[in-house]
């Protein structure tokens, strides 16, 4: 059987949802084509949403095509309709040149910027876009746009048609800056191809719109599609359980349990995106549901933050949810593992009986109970099963000096603080 193209692998994957041109494929299997995407500053960090189209430039990028990460330090004053009911609310241009910066950090992680034909470019079109005089913009781009043709793009239609908010004359102008960044990168990079999300298809078509009337060259754009649940939630930073790329908003261990509880009808369609396992081991993976999962959570946060850091976060998710040991963990981590557990106070000074703690949190109700759940081994202090009804909490026993984490049975826990 012939090797699959990129495109064919890219299809396979789930990546394409719209191309311009049927040639694109042919074009990528014969020549190198610098391709960009672009990755807006509305917040200090990248979010679960965009991982599509990182991957996407990653793949290209590993086939030898050389990738443009496009920072929106200029077109994020201005504000991208685009998939959007209401208008954006105008940041400060300094606070959009620091998210920029933090989230051109997190892209030099999945791209490479070292020497080579595919070299990876990172480029902020507020270095253009503020150097602009309007009028010689409105005379030399924006006599090549019908407003009849822009209105019948689906992110301005919407907002004209379908909501009483209306749009802006400010972010009706965000097509002409997009377009205008492709011809500027097709001028000063020989770029020609644009990558985007399914609903920057009007963008993307009238910046190739623009190449072929002023240039008179041809380019060419593909969308994948947005990111979302089987149920239809989207992966977007208004979602508040979506995750963060950085670290400092979504720990690695959170970021693992939140692609641990991908509901199942998704898992498969996750690994090919994000993973880049062939079909043949998705399939042996998707035998077992929850090992899928775990693989997947791995996959993805290994990609996103490292291999030790996914082999950490998973290691503290096992003493939650597979009986794993928690005197390992460091106090941050610790307490992010357990801040959903019950927990309680106790005073640090006091001579306290193991059956007294646990009737005192509530794992029993009686210190007959406790008796019985430690002869009967259910009973676990700091991951160790316990069997001496009698043992008594040593200063030696507390984790970081002030925690103990008791278990009874399988899964009820309980975090004690003493304080």
């Amino acid at each position: 059987m012939a090797e699959a193209s990129l495109w064919e692998e890219l299809e396979w994957r789930g990546m394409v949802h719209q191309s311009t041109d049927p040639e694109l494929a042919t074009l990528l299997d014969r020549e190198s084509v610098v391709t960009y995407a672009g990755f807006d500053a509305t917040a200090p960090s990248l979010h679960a949403g965009n991982l599509v189209g990182i991957k996407f430039l990653e793949r290209l990028q590993r086939a030898g095509h050389a990738p443009i990460a496009l920072l929106g330090g200029g077109t994020t004053l201005i504000g991208d309709p685009s998939g959007r009911d209401t208008e954006r609310s105008l940041l400060a241009s300094e606070e959009i040149a620091a998210n920029a910066e933090r989230i051109g950090a997190q892209l030099e992680r999945f791209l490479d910027f070292g020497a080579g034909p595919a070299q990876a470019q990172m480029l902020d079109n507020a270095r253009w876009l503020q150097e602009l005089k309007l009028t010689e913009f409105l005379r030399d781009i924006g006599k090549h746009f019908t407003v009849n043709v822009m209105i019948g793009k689906e992110s301005v239609r919407r907002r004209l048609t379908e909501r009483e908010q209306g749009i802006s004359y400010t972010e009706f102008s965000y097509m002409l800056l997009q377009a205008y960044d492709f011809l500027h990168l097709f001028d000063e990079f020989g770029c020609r191809f644009q990558l985007g999300g399914s609903d920057q298809w009007g963008n993307i078509t009238a910046g190739i719109d623009l190449i072929r009337r002023v240039r008179g060259a041809t380019a060419y754009g593909a969308t994948w599609p947005l990111l979302t649940t089987a149920t239809g939630r989207k992966f977007s930073k208004s979602e508040p359980d979506n995750p963060w790329l950085d670290p400092r908003l979504t720990s690695p261990y959170r970021f693992l349990q939140f692609w641990v509880n991908t509901p199942d009808a998704d898992v498969e369609r996750f690994l090919r995106l994000f993973t880049d396992l062939p079909g043949d081991e998705i399939s042996a993976v998707l035998s077992d549901p929850q090992a899928a999962q775990r693989r997947l959570a791995f996959e993805i946060t290994a990609w996103v933050h490292g291999s030790a850091e996914a082999t950490r976060a998973q290691e503290a998710s096992a003493v939650l949810f597979g009986g794993g040991d928690p005197r390992g963990l460091d106090e941050g981590l610790l307490l992010e593992v357990f801040a959903e557990a019950p927990s309680s106070s106790a005073p640090a000074d006091g001579d306290v009986e193991l059956v007294d703690l646990l009737a005192r949190t509530g794992l029993v109700t009686s210190k007959s109970e406790a008796r019985n759940a430690i002869a009967q081994g259910g009973v676990y202090l700091n991951g160790v099963r316990e069997t001496d009804a009698a043992r008594r909490i040593l200063t030696d026993d507390l984790l970081h000096g002030r925690y103990l984490v008791l278990r009874r049975g399988k899964k009820q826990y309980h975090l004690v603080r003493f304080e």
